[in-house]
């Protein structure tokens, strides 16, 4: 299973929110920003929001999901980006949105004016399905369900393929040698493009400094030229990092070529290569190939589930392919990417799957698989014993003084409340607790009684984080009683803080005499009582 958490930016959102999550995708220039679609098909947005990447109509950054009503429902089937950042995406049904950074034309809407929130690119794509979006820096490309491909946006090196070097303010059709050919499938350097027909064939066009467009010279083309280096090869997919292309076979054979400066074609050197240059030769069959064109990383996925990755990771030039230990390419670049963006929209599998936390945890007082009940206050808590004798050293002791044939299988429990055994009970199937500091004090008093400090220790952090005017004193008496002297200390500090607040409070005056005066003489010897 892809697990989104491993993107930093994803650690903002909660359980719930990540639990929500069917798609998603973090781009930017330092992978400040993210995207995603839930189950229900509501689209969210968080982030820095440079250039108003965002879509939510002002540049303001935000930590906090904010929703984009304008594509809720809209059933988003692909997605890229560019290093404006600039977003382009498409739905389900063939229509295409862009938004973000605009200052080359790259949102296809005839303006240069950056795009605050989605709007819908219409010049020659309404009568169109598009099936595919994918952007370089600061261009844009679609490529429609009967294979027609279009582009614009910035062409400084020819990247939109219309033979020249002037922008592109709206999509204009990608001709010339793909003319009467099918596009299957498209990808994006920096300022290059590539595209694969449905003969194999691989065409590319745009900047060509590093041999990125395979065509055996460094010179750029302003339209697409075929790869005749890849004659005899059927390529399936296509992918492109900063300045480097990969392409796979229908065989499970891959091809790499441009830019190697950080080793990101795999082949063992940092040579640049003008021409497609077979690596893994000695591996199995791969079945999946990743690159991004704001990264210089590549990863490769074999019939096996075997992940290699290479190229530059985490700041280390790895030049041959280095296999991991992750399931799936999309971690490569969480892990070691820089920027760790996404390189393509994540489809996010939530599996049936319980970890063996989840499964204590889901069980705990489950009458079906029970084999021991508390009864507390006239209340069942059901349980398993080798759970209990596993996790806490005094049920341990219990068991082993009476197991078989005299124990019980109800325990009565009258020295602690229902709420607070409950919650202990609880914490040894989850190792957390969930209780308001009055109930915490009770549950301070059993983690003595039991010695089990770890649990005093959440307890006096859930005492401290609760404390009020209104309960402070009682929660100093309760840290007095159990002999937690940091918790003491804490709770001292506040009321005399607080000194005014807390000594009008009933408890202040209900507490126990000897208390009283100890405190009084403590607070004293602070000053607390000058006045």
């Amino acid at each position: 299973m892809v697990d989104v958490g491993k993107w930093p930016i994803f650690t903002l959102l909660s359980p719930q929110e990540i639990a929500s999550i069917r798609k998603a995708c973090v781009f930017g220039t330092s992978a400040n920003e993210a995207i995603y679609i839930t189950h229900n098909d509501e689209v969210f947005v968080f982030g820095l929001n440079c250039s108003n990447c965002l879509g939510t109509g002002d540049n303001q950054s935000t930590i906090v999901p904010k929703k984009l009503e304008a594509l809720c429902g809209k059933k988003i089937s692909s997605l890229s980006y560019g290093s404006g950042p600039h977003v382009v995406l498409c739905t389900e049904d063939g229509e295409v949105y862009a938004w973000g950074h605009n200052g080359y034309s790259q949102l296809g809407n005839g303006t240069t004016n950056q795009g605050i929130t989605p709007v819908q690119v219409c010049t020659n794509l309404l009568i169109k399905k598009v099936v595919e979006v994918a952007c370089g820096s600061h261009h844009s490309m679609a490529l429609s369900f009967d294979g027609d491909l279009y582009a614009w946006g910035y062409n400084n090196c020819g990247q939109v393929g219309s033979g020249s070097t002037a922008n592109q303010p709206t999509p204009r059709r990608v001709s010339n040698c793909l003319q009467g050919k099918m596009v299957v499938g498209i990808a994006c350097g920096q300022t290059s493009s590539m595209a694969v027909v449905n003969n194999g064939e691989v065409y590319g066009w745009g900047y060509n400094g590093n041999g990125q467009l395979g065509l055996g010279n460094n010179g750029n083309q302003l339209t697409p030229c075929r790869v005749a280096a890849l004659h005899g090869v059927c390529i399936l997919q296509i992918a492109c990092g900063y300045a480097h292309t990969l392409a796979l076979t229908d065989e499970g054979l891959l091809y790499a070529w441009g830019a190697n400066t950080y080793g990101q074609l795999g082949t063992g050197n940092k040579s640049n290569q003008l021409s497609p240059v077979q690596i893994m030769m000695e591996k199995e069959r791969v079945v999946e190939i990743a690159a991004c064109h704001s990264a210089h990383t590549s990863a490769a996925k074999t019939q096996s589930g075997q992940v290699y990755m290479w190229g530059q990771c985490r700041g280390q030039s790895v030049i041959l392919p280095h296999l991991t230990h992750f399931a799936c390419t999309d971690d490569v670049f969480a892990c070691f990417a820089t920027p760790a963006v996404m390189w393509r929209l994540l489809s996010v599998e939530h599996e049936d799957f319980l970890t063996v936390a989840e499964s204590l945890k889901k069980e705990f007082d489950s009458p079906e698989t029970s084999d021991l009940k508390f009864r507390v206050d006239g209340k069942y808590i059901h349980v398993h014993k080798a759970v209990l004798k596993i996790r806490c050293e005094h049920f341990r002791t219990m068991f082993q003084s009476y197991w078989n044939e005299d124990m019980k299988e109800v325990i009565e429990v009258d020295q602690f409340s229902y709420p607070v055994y409950r919650a202990f009970l609880e914490y040894l199937y989850t190792d957390s607790v969930d209780l308001p500091p009055e109930d915490a004090i009770g549950l301070l008093d059993l983690a003595t009684s039991y010695c089990e400090n770890r649990l005093k220790k959440l307890c006096q952090h859930i005492i401290k984080r609760g404390i009020t005017v209104e309960n402070a004193f009682s929660l100093l008496s309760a840290a007095v009683r159990y002999d937690a002297e940091d918790l003491e200390e804490f709770c001292f500090k506040f009321c005399v803080n607080h000194l005014t607040e807390v000594t009008q409070t009933t408890a202040f005056w209900q507490m126990d005499g000897p208390l009283l005066k100890e405190f009084i003489a403590k607070a004293s010897k602070c000053g607390a009582f000058k006045n």
